[in-house]
């Protein structure tokens, strides 16, 4: 039986992984990594968009 594609609207800029934390390079006191974690500026760390008919565009 074929495979449907997902409906579900991933973010495009982040793939859906709206999430991520970075090292710095530094380790704390206790030996673990210092990490910034920062979230996508596209979709607000949702991992998914709006559909364009929902959108506001313009005025």
């Amino acid at each position: 039986m074929p495979q449907h594609a997902s409906t579900a609207r991933i973010c495009r800029d982040c793939d859906g992984f709206p999430m991520v934390a970075i090292t710095t390079g530094t380790r704390h006191t206790d030996g673990t990594r210092a990490t910034l974690r920062i979230t996508c500026p596209t979709c607000k760390g949702t991992g998914h968009t709006a559909p364009a008919s929902l959108a506001r565009t313009g005025r």
